[in-house]
């Protein structure tokens, strides 16, 4: 299967890819009215030398099914009718007995990736704005039949849909006068790491490169490698900041940060990629001032200074709009308007102020949460490593609770990386904690 250029529902005319075009329409992505994503049993066998895939209900796995090819032999490796709407949210399934290939333990049910975008071939994906390039989607490279998603995956999450369904016509009816047919889609799946990325490079599109290094960097920029990879730990003096754009993951000095936005003036904010756990609230400014303290020299030299209230202006969550269960999260409520300190609670470089770590506010979060920043969507707010992190804003009269970008899969929503207005300032725990930012200069 080789998809057209400019539309991977159709098959190229290449070879013998188009040879099913009368006989079965394929549906790309998962779209469901009123859903979010569905959900699927985890697969038991977690040994990754092990190629037997998770077949469940009609699907086969080659291996376990001694070159399984058709309809009737016994293929399967894991529990289900193999249909997106057989699991749902805390179903389990007991391995214990070892039914199926792989460990002997009780699995609960996940759910998918939320798709960002609809499968497409790596020509429309070129088409795309830079900032739109990485995300939760798959891209097919259309010279080689190889699709690739287009941005890292966590331990233990899962993409979204490539392939929904096939659907036969019947124009099968007409070609098979006697007897039956049996169709079937072999999938080989080549799980790759940031590390040997480049053994697909061979064949493939000229923009392949440019892409996958995008992945390992979490964004695309102008120059594309201008910059260290995301894991190579580099000094400040390798790195070039007016090349980057929101959501880059780079390594500088022993710390991993993610880029933030270009304040102007040769000014860059950035934050780190992982929130320092076991942190809470009401520890938060010892915490960034340890952190600070503990910096490279040379990174410290190129922080600027930045004046932050102690306590920060209040947003009383139940006094604002958009977000849900009374007003206590979601993405970003409608407007700080009722609060025109919190509103006003913007960071920026101050001259009069101290060079220094802080937490972003509420304000600067709804800033940053666009489509052009480096928060497009719930799980790019998530910390790195499935982490949770404090705003500085609290979210209620007596400094009791704050504002946090929290790492649970919301109900509402269908995904991590939701604003939560009603966690204890104390908190502490090994989920998250504070996430130190600071503004450099180059």
């Amino acid at each position: 299967w080789i998809p057209s250029a400019n539309n991977i529902n159709q098959r190229a005319d290449t070879g013998n890819s188009s040879a099913f075009n009368r006989y079965a329409q394929l549906t790309f992505g998962w779209s469901r009215e009123g859903e979010t994503a569905p959900w699927y049993m985890p697969t038991f066998n977690h040994d990754n030398l092990d190629l037997r895939t998770a077949a469940a209900g009609h699907a086969r796995d080659y291996i376990a099914g001694a070159g399984a090819t058709d309809g009737t032999t016994d293929g399967t490796t894991h529990p289900g009718d193999g249909t997106d709407a057989y699991w749902s949210e805390n179903d389990t399934f007991d391995n214990s007995a070892g039914i199926w290939p792989g460990v002997t333990l009780e699995n609960e049910a996940a759910q998918n990736l939320r798709q960002q975008r609809a499968p497409m071939t790596i020509e429309q994906w070129s088409n795309l704005l830079p900032y739109q390039q990485i995300g939760d989607f798959w891209v097919v490279d259309h010279t080689t039949g190889w699709a690739y998603w287009a941005s890292l995956l966590e331990p233990g999450k899962a993409s979204s849909y490539l392939l929904d369904a096939a659907e036969l016509t019947e124009a099968i009816e007409d070609t098979v006068f006697n007897g039956s047919y049996y169709y079937g889609i072999h999938v080989d799946s080549q799980l790759i790491s940031p590390d040997n990325s480049e053994e697909f490079l061979p064949g493939g599109d000229s923009r392949l490169e440019a892409f996958l290094t995008g992945i390992k960097n979490n964004s695309m920029n102008e120059s594309g490698t201008s910059n260290p990879r995301y894991e190579v730990d580099s000094p400040p003096s390798d790195f070039n900041f007016d090349t980057m754009l929101p959501g880059r993951v780079f390594t500088m000095a022993g710390e991993e940060y993610l880029y933030l936005e270009d304040m102007g003036n040769n000014n860059h904010m950035i934050i780190r990629h992982e929130a320092i756990r076991n942190t809470s609230f009401n520890d938060q400014p010892q915490v960034l001032s340890n952190w600070f303290s503990g910096l490279d020299a040379g990174v410290q030299a190129m922080v600027q200074p930045v004046s932050i209230s102690n306590p920060a202006p209040s947003a009383l969550y139940h006094l604002l709009t958009g977000l849900d269960e009374q007003h206590s999260h979601g993405w970003l409520p409608d407007n700080l308007d009722p609060f025109p300190a919190a509103a006003a609670d913007v960071t920026t470089v101050n001259p009069s102020g101290t060079p220094q770590a802080f937490a972003l506010s509420l304000a600067d979060l709804m800033r940053l949460s666009t489509p052009e920043g480096p928060f497009p969507t719930f799980r790019l707010r998530v910390g790195a490593r499935e982490s949770w992190w404090w705003l500085r804003t609290p979210s209620t009269v007596s400094l009791g609770n704050a504002w946090s970008i929290l790492r649970g899969v919301s109900p509402e929503f269908g995904s991590r990386g939701f604003l939560a207005a009603r966690r204890l300032s104390q908190v502490n725990d090994s989920g998250g904690g504070v996430r130190p930012v600071i503004i450099v200069h180059q």
